[in-house]
């Protein structure tokens, strides 16, 4: 049993949205070997009741409560020194001293990162081995986000892409060992950093599908006339947004010419104004739900039509568990270790969406073939188990190392 540091940028609790349903399972995986002292920060205020059940996996546990929007005008700091802007978001005084004194007082092994900004508190111990979970290239989705925004944003995003891609090599060029959730990120990742000779693997993404499983007791939260499309994600999440928007513009009203019956319901978190106005008689935004897997279990089809993602999307996978029928966008659907057209379906113009989705919603039959055939691709290459196992070897390398190794 090893003293692990684990620094993640927000709560992994509840598992309610995709860097958090990875990092609360990584937290447990941890746990089950090791003792684990966790820093971490917390942006919803309704996470401090999860304290004392994130307690239970930790030998100490300290949070920082952060204000998005403080921090953003925090972060702006970063034009003045240079520095990405996702940096001084994420800096704090309290975090910096918790990480020392705990280092001071615990013979501590190695330090497990998830997410780059938080590589710069286990930076502040060179001599403690570090492991660090970039989960996706967050460089990348930055300069994605560029062309789709007018200025100064459009220049506010190149300049992290930019900036940020220079700290994640550094990052990566102290770490032992880096993680990204898929290999084409990790191919990604040596292409746009040709020169960081670190070791860099792929650590995939998983699912609880004994918890994102049908029950046919579970009832239906849709009326009983209505044919209905879900989308679920945290919806003040820009790539989440922007997909249901176009959705709803570019694909639902082709859809509603054959299925009038057809109601696209977005479900999740934290809706944006954007969204909230899609709202109208074929539109449902639920906002915060108790539990997703009523949705996802009764929906006709889930879609995911994403035009802007990086890496293994938690919401399909959650959806091909549930056993439904999904339909996601073809950037989103390459990244699933699936058969297209056999386990999902994927999509990328709006007419490519209309054929898929009518397709199912016109055979029955075909559609819960799709549903069953997905969730056995999630029980056979999704175990969080077995792909969170690829960390213990580096783990178990660190913390038996022979100190005169220096």
């Amino acid at each position: 049993m090893a003293n692990i540091l684990y620094l993640v940028h927000r709560l992994p609790y509840p598992p309610n949205k995709g860097d958090k349903v990875r990092s609360f399972h990584l937290l447990k995986h941890l746990a089950q070997q090791h003792r684990v002292f966790l820093g971490a920060f917390v942006d919803d205020p309704a996470d401090m009741q999860y304290l004392d059940l994130v307690r239970v996996f930790c030998a100490d546990l300290h949070v920082v409560q952060l204000n998005p929007a403080l921090a953003k005008l925090a972060s702006l700091r970063g034009l003045l020194t240079g520095e990405a802007l996702s940096e001084p978001f994420y800096r704090d005084a309290g975090m910096s001293a918790w990480v020392k004194q705990t280092a001071g007082r615990e013979k501590l092994d190695a330090a497990v990162v998830f997410s780059s900004p938080m590589a710069q508190y286990a930076m502040q111990l060179p001599e403690l081995p570090m492991l660090v979970d970039f989960v996706d290239l967050d460089s990348a989705k930055w300069r994605d986000y560029a062309p789709n925004h007018a200025w100064p944003l459009s220049w506010l995003y190149r300049r992290e892409g930019r900036k940020l891609l220079a700290f994640e090599q550094a990052v990566a060029a102290q770490a032992a060992a880096s993680f990204f959730v898929t290999d084409k990120e990790v191919a990604l990742f040596r292409q746009q950093a040709p020169a960081c000779a670190a070791p860099v693997h792929a650590l995939c993404n998983g699912v609880d599908a004994a918890y994102f499983s049908p029950d046919p007791a579970r009832l239906s939260p849709f009326p009983p006339e209505q044919m209905p499309l879900v989308f679920t994600g945290a919806m003040d999440y820009w790539p989440n947004a922007d997909a249901v928007i176009w959705f709803a513009a570019e694909v639902l009203p082709l859809l509603r010419r054959d299925w009038p019956q057809l109601h696209f319901h977005i479900v999740g978190r934290s809706p944006t104004p954007a969204v909230m106005a899609l709202a109208s008689d074929s539109v449902s935004v639920t906002g915060t739900v108790p539990d997703v897997r009523p949705f996802l279990q009764h929906a006709a089809v889930v879609v995911a039509p994403l035009r802007l993602a990086r890496g293994i999307q938690n919401k399909i996978l959650e959806a091909m568990a549930m056993a439904r029928p999904v339909v996601a966008s073809s950037t989103c659907g390459d990244a699933i270790d699936g058969e297209v057209g056999c386990d999902l379906f994927c999509a990328t113009e709006p007419d490519d969406f209309v054929r898929a989705i009518s397709r199912l919603l016109s055979d029955p039959g075909l559609a819960d073939r799709v549903g069953a055939a997905g969730r056995g691709c999630v029980l056979r290459n999704y175990s969080w188990e077995a792909h969170l196992a690829g960390i213990d070897t580096h783990l178990h390398r660190l913390t038996h190392r022979d100190p005169r190794a220096g």
